[in-house]
């Protein structure tokens, strides 16, 4: 059965195919009105620059491969965030702040969920050379417009902070042991299991990681965590950083979650998620990763987001199925041949039949071009 494709690997078919080209360009177009560069950068690297900055988070998403001119590892890149912070740092080595966008195929050794595709469709945006959380705003505010222009608005995004947990491990004086136990259990809201697991930590640090499953909901949260949280430096300055991110985008479905701690090793500061109804999982990812340019050769701030562009298409409203014109062989035919082209000039997609072919057997053509009184016009349903 040579036909068969690997477990969790599928071909696009014409119509979704059309559907996510007409999104990516859309995209790629409101990237590009806001100052954000395309780069593309190669499908394949040598593992350890695929793997800069995200630790052990993407080592075993990488399909791994022998290179035959050199005998390094290479890798089939699973996340194209890393390459492009490598573009920033170490190709483009601009002084101020730079905006870059991307879209290509990632390949995972796992799907990230059960019905998902080994092959996502990577669509991005990144922004580099600005630490302040205005940097963090367009971030987040730019991820709701691209899910609003593909149809399907975010109905909750979360916002969370790496530094409320980092200070708090910090603190505390957690074991590199106790703190990845901890941090596993928060990720997954096992309490009970955190209540062993803090058993030893002293207070008020044991209160406060049983507390921070519960931080969670609208902007009273951050209150709330003020009070009742340690009076820490870095936590009192992850809230204000929350707090300006409420304050500035009234206009979105902002949630808080201080358990969220998804990317630890990879995040430094605000994380950010956008969900929409039905889908089981976040359906776009952002954060700030301040410093992943150092093994490149240069410390940069940094932040942004993705997407699987699949996904999104298959979760959009697509609209009409179809929307093809039918059209008779022109060769024959100057005014034919004339109008067709009007047709495909304003956009139109026209299907010429060959002769002798007697229906559109591609696109769903719904309409059709025929002659009346000596004038080619478009006829709203498909006849004789």
């Amino acid at each position: 059965m040579n036909w068969l494709l690997p477990e969790y690997i599928a071909d696009v078919l014409p119509h979704e195919a059309a559907h996510i080209e007409l999104l990516r360009r859309a995209v790629l177009d409101l990237f590009r009105v806001r100052g954000y560069e395309l780069v593309m950068p190669p499908l394949l690297e040598h593992l350890d620059s695929l793997l800069t900055g995200s630790g052990s988070d993407l080592r075993l998403r990488t399909f791994k491969l022998v290179d035959q001119l050199s005998g390094r590892t290479l890798g089939l890149r699973a996340d194209m965030t890393p390459q492009v912070a490598r573009i920033d740092a170490h190709l483009l080595n601009r002084q101020g702040v730079t905006r870059l966008c991307y879209c290509g195929s990632v390949l995972h050794t796992l799907p990230a969920l059960q019905a998902s595709s080994r092959e996502p469709i990577q669509l991005g945006a990144e922004l580099f050379g600005y630490a302040g959380i205005e940097a963090d705003l367009e971030a987040i505010r730019l991820m709701a417009v691209v899910l609003g222009t593909a149809g399907i608005p975010a109905s909750r995004i979360d916002i969370g902070h790496v530094g409320v947990f980092r200070a708090l491990a910090g603190a505390a004086g957690l074991a590199d042991d106790v703190e990845a136990k901890i941090l596993q259990l928060l990720q997954v809201k096992d309490i009970p299991s955190l209540h062993d697991a803090c058993e030893k930590v002293a207070e008020p640090y044991r209160s406060a990681f049983l507390r921070l499953p519960e931080l969670y909901g609208d902007g009273n949260i951050l209150e709330t965590a003020s009070r009742e949280l340690p009076a820490l430096p870095e936590i009192a300055s992850a809230l204000e950083a929350m707090r300006h991110l409420q304050t500035s985008l009234p206009e979105l479905p902002l949630s808080f979650d201080l358990a969220d701690l998804r990317g630890y090793h990879y995040h430094n500061g605000v994380v950010f998620a956008a969900y929409y109804p039905g889908f089981p999982s976040a359906i776009a990812l952002g954060g700030r990763y301040d410093g992943v340019g150092k093994d490149f050769g240069r410390t940069r701030p940094a932040t942004g987001f993705s997407m699987d562009l699949r996904e999104v298409a298959r979760l959009a409203v697509s609209g009409k199925a179809g929307g093809a014109i039918m059209a008779p062989h022109s060769a024959t035919d100057s005014a034919l041949a004339s109008q067709i082209e009007a047709l495909r000039e304003q956009g139109e997609v026209v299907v010429e039949l060959l002769p002798g072919e007697s229906c559109c057997e591609g696109p769903l053509c719904d309409r059709q071009l025929v002659e009346n009184d000596g004038q080619w016009t478009v006829r709203e349903t498909i006849g004789d």
